[in-house]
């Protein structure tokens, strides 16, 4: 590990040359097109088994299907990546609508199939999940049957699923690109300047209060000023949702989350009711840091301030070192593989304008390579959250020996990989800190993630269920979303910040997102169960590596609930399971009033 120069943009001409104009990718896409009509013919024909010697056949259609959805998915992976590293690539938003399209054509064509598959006489049925080309993937399998079955007619979803594209999906590509053109100007440092929404977002943990309030202010506006369109696209984008649900017959809004999630209600419940009891030792960190800003509460904009002058600054080449070191003691493999990823140029860390706010870990399944995005200015969060993606990227190489079906993870499972690599780095730079008030700083760090999943997570989680409960009476209009976000945040936060964000609910990309309905729970279950797996890692060191590789590998061909029983010995839908990572971060707030006291 004594490289001292790694690339600090990704290697995307590995996958396809050109980027949107590439004729790689065109050949790619038509070539898929071509052969997904094919298959969907094939699917077309296929009749419910009626024999069990039908199962040789189940089987090569599974096969073929997956690797047309590995095709569908490299490039989307690809589209991805053009589109965060430059905002304003018209083509591949062209191609984003492509890709769409052609995932919802294979998604409806599968899910007839899936069906079909589903009406076998239980014998059948039997034969087919036990086929020696099958029985690994009889998770998959019985889940696909069980929801076949709380599904409409082949027909009826096939028409639901060509309808998205337009009227659905449509509504999630026209927020974004609502967003895309959006700017404000803000005076920093005495110079005035044109920023997108998200490098203004950036500038709210400014150690300036005058640059955070005018920040505040400036993006309120931005948002109030198309806040009518956003109330479209989310109404709509719910609205959808909900015909759909009642048409199947659905009436609790959380049942496809918690599907997709493979969770169970109670697991929720419990998750949930374990935060609530135990927020007031992070109101009482709320409220010291008001008290060191010098207010009596703090404002919205001041919640990701910082109170101490963090003087810690790390190259890009340095804080890859930090994290390979770190990564090392408690992974060798992870190590290796991270340090892979650094050498080869899996990942996009420019600080540059142009680029898509925030960051994320994309997989490419063909290649089994991942890319990595975010913008690297120095900073320990900035370690941390590389450090966060690597965990993302290392769960799917760990998966590389399990049959591709079973690599379909959930989000929740998804956060827990990351929020663990995470939490190492974390971990560790409070401890190698160089002064109290570099400790102090990192350690105010550590805890605001703590306060964004047990508060801002869960004021996401009671706006959205509130909105769709409403939602069902008719359009909710902006003036509501407004009220219905200010509630939820005092709520969330116990009344410990004097000011809300009442336009959060258009502000946040993840409640206009049409991949994944309620995108935040899982945020907070992939932090409170990865605690678990921290603690067993700490106690155990690098003999738990292959303990943690072999949960990794189980997380998409069992429930969490099972997941947690075989791996970590623990009743998740308990209270008392989520009460042990909770005290976990209790003991960084414990540490940091303390510190803070002198």
């Amino acid at each position: 590990m004594t490289k001292t120069s790694y690339p600090i943009v990704w290697d995307l001409d590995v996958f396809f040359k050109g980027g949107s104009e590439s004729e790689e990718l065109r050949r790619h896409l038509d070539e898929t097109k071509e052969r997904l009509a094919t298959y969907a013919d094939k699917l077309q024909q296929f009749t419910t088994p009626t024999s069990s010697g039908q199962a040789d056949e189940v089987a090569n259609l599974i096969e073929e299907g997956s690797d047309i959805s590995f095709h569908i998915r490299q490039a989307g992976a690809f589209v991805s990546c053009l589109e965060a590293q430059d905002m304003s690539d018209a083509k591949a938003s062209a191609l984003r609508s492509e890709i769409t399209e052609l995932s919802a054509s294979y998604g409806s064509a599968f899910n007839a199939f899936k069906q079909k598959l589903s009406k076998a006489e239980e014998n059948v049925w039997e034969a087919i999940v036990n086929h020696e080309k099958l029985s690994e993937l009889s998770f998959v399998l019985n889940e696909w049957r069980d929801s076949a079955k709380e599904q409409l007619s082949e027909d009826e979803e096939a028409l639901i699923s060509a309808l998205s594209v337009d009227g659905y999906h449509a509504w999630g590509q026209m927020y974004n690109t609502i967003v895309g053109g959006m700017t404000v100007n803000v005076t920093v440092d005495g110079e005035e300047k044109e920023l997108s929404v998200g490098q203004a977002n950036n500038l709210l943990s400014h150690e300036n209060p005058e640059v955070r309030k005018d920040v505040y202010e400036k993006l309120e506006a931005a948002w109030k000023e198309k806040e009518s369109l956003f109330a479209n696209t989310l109404n709509h984008l719910a609205g959808f949702r909900l015909n759909t649900y009642k048409k199947r017959g659905w009436d609790n809004v959380l049942k496809e989350p918690l599907d997709i999630n493979r969770m169970e209600q109670d697991t929720l419940d419990a998750m949930w009711g374990a935060i609530t009891k135990h927020k007031q030792p992070f109101v009482d960190f709320l409220y010291r840091k008001a008290e060191l800003l010098g207010k009596d509460k703090l404002e919205w904009y001041d919640l990701g301030a910082p109170t101490q002058k963090n003087n810690q600054k790390l190259s890009y080449d340095e804080g890859a070192s930090f994290i390979l070191k770190h990564f090392e003691q408690f992974s060798p493999k992870m190590a290796e593989f991270s340090k892979t990823a650094f050498e080869d140029a899996w990942i996009e860390a420019e600080d540059r304008p142009g680029k898509r706010p925030g960051g994320f870990c994309t997989s490419f399944p063909l290649s089994e390579q991942s890319r990595i995005f975010m913008t690297y200015s120095g900073s320990m969060s900035n370690v941390a959250t590389l450090a966060h993606e690597l965990g993302h990227a290392f769960h799917s190489y760990a998966l590389k020996p399990v049959h591709p079906l079973n690599r379909r993870y959930a989000m929740n499972v998804a956060e827990t990989a990351s929020t663990f690599a995470e939490m190492i780095v974390a971990d560790a730079s409070v401890k190698e800190a160089e002064t109290e008030e570099d400790k102090i700083a990192l350690l105010e760090d550590k805890l605001q993630r703590s306060v964004a999943f047990f508060m801002n997570i869960h004021s996401r989680f009671l706006f959205e269920t509130r909105f769709y409960e409403e939602r069902k009476n008719g359009f909710v209009p902006a003036s509501r979303l407004n009220e219905l976000t200010d509630e939820a945040q005092r709520e969330a936060y116990c009344d410990a910040v004097n000011s809300t964000s009442p336009s959060y609910w258009s502000n946040k990309l993840h409640f206009h997102i049409t991949g994944v309905p309620f995108y935040n729970f899982p945020y907070t279950f992939g932090y409170l169960f990865s605690l678990s797996i921290y603690a067993k890692a700490l106690e155990e060191g690098t003999s738990y590596e292959d303990k943690y590789i072999a949960l990794l590998q189980d997380t998409a061909r069992m429930s969490v609930e099972d997941l947690a029983k075989k791996h970590l010995d623990e009743d998740i839908t308990k209270e008392s399971f989520w009460e042990k990572g909770i005290e976990l971060c209790k003991k960084d707030v414990e540490e940091y009033l303390q510190l803070t006291s002198k």
